[in-house]
């Protein structure tokens, strides 16, 4: 942890990826009362009979699409969703009423039963596990674009905590696959597209070099006095073989981190064993450093790779796939939800040092 307090921060920070979202970094503002998202309800049993995803209960769930392994006591299930947000028996049919729109509900919906032990954590699975979970969900996402074309996005996203979306206990993560690309994941493939016939070269990428190259100081002209200093690394949490975790200079959230691989790649299916292996690896140290710096925090992570389609084909060399980890430490205000501009009230560079200063256990 850093000994000496922080500066005051008031900045509005520009996301360089998205330039139209803004971040206000207000670090005065932690000082004031409020109320925080309290720590997730943490059920860290190993076997609950009554829970539907455990062990032996099986004929609770939907139908299974896949297990690992085949045979045997399994480690990772996908099923159906009991209660889709999407489903595959609509006709995708448009309906305009004025300028009302709206199209039919049309997609498919998975869970991803990531562990056969109830109350595990991510950060306590093993590096292989996880290995074969990321192998797990590539396979199925694979599988969904192979067998519609109609699917243009396939999201995998984890809810954890009641506050953060999660309605069951036993860990899990879903996917969803929508006829749509949505505007969020829209806007960073046409941002970064732009950036690329102007630049020649992928702005992650870009980004990631600057993370582990660019050191600069700029000072007041007037007094002299050093008004920011950026150091190598300084945004760095968690580095691999193949993949880096980074603290965005414009977080929305106080401990969000992304995971990127450091050689380019747009698309998540590319990926293979041992992109995967060290994909594991990273993402298992990186939640190790935020739970022992936000223990128990209720947290969304989610992929965004290149969608599919002959539209999203151009977008080979701009694009790069990645994984946002987004702990949930306070309540969105009224100020937030009116301007659409986040307020973090923790620097980058202090939450970054404070992750990279938590001690690991030796691999």
């Amino acid at each position: 942890m850093a000994d000496k307090p922080e500066q005051a921060v008031r900045e509005i920070r520009i996301n360089p990826i998205v330039p139209t979202e803004s971040v206000l970094i207000a670090t005065a503002r932690n000082m004031r009362p409020r109320q925080q998202e309290a720590p997730a309800p943490r059920d860290t049993r190993h076997h609950v009979d009554r829970c539907p995803f455990c062990l032996g209960n099986e004929d609770q769930t939907p139908p299974e699409i896949m297990r690992l392994p085949a045979t045997g006591e399994w480690a990772i299930r996908i099923v159906e969703n009991l209660f889709p947000v999407l489903g595959d028996d609509s006709s995708q049919s448009k309906l305009t009423f004025g300028l009302q729109q709206a199209m039919d509900g049309y997609g498919r919906h998975e869970v991803i039963i990531d562990h056969s032990q109830h109350g595990i954590a991510i950060h306590e699975m093993s590096a292989d596990h996880l290995a074969q979970l990321f192998g797990a969900t590539q396979t199925r996402i694979g599988q969904l674009y192979d067998m519609d074309e109609r699917l243009k996005f396939v999201l995998m996203f984890k809810n954890f905590g009641p506050d953060a979306g999660a309605s069951m206990a036993h860990t899990h993560s879903q996917i969803i696959a929508l006829p749509v690309v949505p505007q969020n994941l829209q806007d960073e493939v046409n941002n970064s597209h732009q950036y690329y016939e102007k630049h020649a070269q992928c702005i992650f990428c870009t980004l990631i070099d600057e993370a582990l190259t660019f050191e600069t100081t700029i000072y007041d002209r007037e007094s002299g006095k050093i008004v920011r200093r950026i150091n190598v690394g300084q945004y760095v949490v968690e580095r691999g073989e193949r993949f880096i975790a980074i603290k965005p200079f414009a977080s929305r959230y106080e401990w969000e981190v992304h995971i990127l691989p450091l050689q380019h790649q747009s698309d998540y299916q590319a990926a293979d064993a041992a992109d995967l292996a060290d994909l594991a690896r990273v993402m298992k140290r990186t939640m190790s450093r935020l739970d022992a710096v936000i223990g128990g925090a209720q947290y969304n992570y989610f992929l965004h790779s290149r969608p599919r389609g002959k539209s999203y084909d151009n977008c080979q060399a701009s694009y790069h796939w990645h994984l946002e980890i987004c702990p949930r430490t306070s309540i969105p205000s009224g100020f937030e939800l009116g301007s659409g501009l986040f307020v973090n009230t923790i620097s980058p560079e202090a939450a970054a040092e404070q992750l990279r200063a938590v001690k690991l256990p030796p691999e």
